[in-house]
């Protein structure tokens, strides 16, 4: 039997991104924000907003009508996941019913108000670096937002956005080493075919060098895809 600490403990393990030797799931552990942020923290429906590096943004939430609110507040421009996620900064919680709310997110708010939503917040994903995302919660008349459930929120947040966080920084030096790799092996492909076109034409290396990049422009060739022809004898200059 699960005890009571043993499933938080396993939530959290869960939000951190489960096996470490794994690759990291992203749309499953955003997924699980999502759905353990409104178990948890006692919100009535719960949504992220996620932009990763290069790639678009993404939504998630805990059911269909939360997402496409919170993706059309991204492509608008408008509601407490977009301020937030360009801030870095929490959004408190804010009532949709009042005129501050009818103000600030003039589109945003019926929208929210017409699925039943009364309250919303929001908290960022990520540090004060490099926030990644935001995390919106949903409270309503049956179930209200409250202070402990939002800090706890937080602290949900802050679990998942180190998880990604990592995996982004890995991702990005897993490129730049094969950045690297190729880069090099270029640079030995040229200078093994610098050698060999020196060697058979009685060249300077640097002369042998202007022939092979002259070749390769005139062509309109990569300079490595001519070299490599050179040293495995396919392309004599």
């Amino acid at each position: 039997m699960t005890t009571p600490r043993q499933h938080l403990a396993d939530i959290f393990v869960e939000l951190a991104g489960g096996n470490p030797d794994e690759p990291l799931d992203i749309p499953l552990l955003l997924t699980s924000l999502v759905m353990r942020s409104r178990e948890l923290v006692g919100a009535y429906a719960c949504g992220a907003l996620v932009t990763l590096d290069v790639s678009p943004t993404e939504a998630y939430a805990s059911d269909e009508g939360t997402r496409e609110l919170v993706l059309g507040a991204h492509t608008e421009g408008q509601g407490p996941g977009p301020e937030c996620r360009r801030t870095g900064r929490p959004v408190p919680r804010t009532d949709l019913r009042g005129r501050v709310a009818r103000q600030r997110w003039p589109q945003y708010t019926p929208r929210a108000l017409g699925l039943g939503y009364t309250q919303v917040a929001a908290r960022p994903l990520g540090g004060h670096d490099h926030v990644v995302g935001s995390l919106t919660l949903f409270g309503s008349e049956d179930m209200a937002l409250t202070d402990e459930g939002l800090r706890f929120s937080q602290s949900l947040a802050d679990i998942v956005a180190i998880a990604l966080l990592r995996d982004l920084e890995l991702n990005r030096s897993r490129t730049q080493t094969g950045q690297m790799e190729r880069a090099l092996i270029s640079r030995l492909a040229i200078e093994q075919a610098k050698g060999v076109l020196a060697a058979q034409r009685s060249l300077s290396v640097d002369q042998a060098f202007v022939i092979l990049r002259g070749h390769a422009r005139t062509h309109r060739r990569k300079l490595t895809e001519v070299a490599r022809e050179v040293v495995e004898g396919q392309l004599t200059l």
